[in-house]
């Protein structure tokens, strides 16, 4: 592909993404089609639009994953689905309870305080699994791979989706956001998680103070503790809030992963990761003030 096109690919390339969602999500909610299959169905389209832009602008060509690695990878998304899918339960009651018929306020007023707050609750819970030894056992999971890509984002372990996934949503149900200005807000924090993850070589720039970007989340997978935090993949402003943004331009990590490989067992050990957490004592140095990952 020649450098020109390249050039336009990574201008484009997130912008374009934000557009689809602000469309998809307006078009949903003015034909009102059936938000579960919108959901799904950007999601595919998301994970398809960042793995093509990862094999033609990719920002590390060494973490192009291998067949095999999608393969474990699809094993782990399947799970990651499966917590999102149970962490909907209380979800779906609770809007359908506390949700007003009609909305107090516009969408357009709900849909941004519905995603400062949700941003807010993932934000505290991330940074709680990785300051609690219990909790890193869970969440150390996704930190296993030694590359950062669209593919492994979804490499998790099944409790920690359902632990985050369900604080943030009941958060916003509780604060009683209509089950549209969820949705809206849901198909943005999607795209986002993916972005992020994604091994493409795009720069937002002064945008990374206001939104997260792959920039920062890999300075959150690094091994260097002293670079690490960035604990918010939407919205990077709580990062600044609370000390643990440490983005500049042109910092790129030293290696991403474990300090300690022999902490987890390996990705393609699915169900021994699973296990670890129960079967492995729970030492000081298995949490972020340890071997592992940095305190914030």
């Amino acid at each position: 592909m020649g450098g020109q096109l390249r050039t336009v690919l990574r201008h484009v390339a997130y912008p374009s993404l934000l557009v689809a969602v602000v469309a998809i999500a307006v078009a949903a909610l003015r034909l009102r089609w059936d938000l579960g299959r919108v959901s799904q169905l950007f999601l595919v389209g998301t994970i398809a639009y960042l793995a093509l832009l990862e094999w033609l602008i990719p920002y590390e060509p060494e973490w192009t994953p291998s067949v095999r690695e999608w393969g474990w990878y699809g094993v782990y998304f399947v799970l990651t689905m499966i917590g999102g899918a149970l962490a909907q339960v209380p979800v779906a009651a609770l809007v359908g309870w506390l949700a007003p018929p009609q909305p107090a306020l516009s969408l357009w007023v709900e849909v941004p305080a519905a995603l400062l707050l949700g941003s807010l609750a993932n934000y505290l819970v991330h940074r709680w699994c990785h300051t609690s030894p219990r909790l890193w056992r869970l969440h150390g999971v996704h930190h296993v791979p030694d590359k950062v890509n669209v593919a492994n984002n979804g490499v998790n372990h099944l409790l920690d989706v359902l632990l985050t996934q369900a604080a943030v949503q009941v958060s916003l149900a509780l604060a009683g956001f209509s089950g549209q200005a969820v949705f809206a807000v849901g198909l943005f924090v999607l795209a986002q998680g993916y972005f992020v993850h994604a091994n493409i070589d795009v720069r937002i720039g002064l945008l990374n103070h206001v939104l997260a970007g792959p920039e920062q989340h890999r300075l959150h997978h690094s091994v260097d503790l002293a670079e690490a935090g960035h604990y918010g993949s939407d919205l990077s402003v709580w990062d600044h809030a609370f000390g643990s943004f440490t983005w500049r331009p042109g910092r790129r990590p030293v290696a991403v992963g474990l300090q300690d490989p022999a902490d987890f067992p390996a990705t393609g050990e699915v169900i021994a990761s699973h296990l670890q957490a129960w079967r492995r004592p729970v030492r000081a140095d298995d949490s972020p003030t340890g071997s592992t990952r940095p305190a914030g």
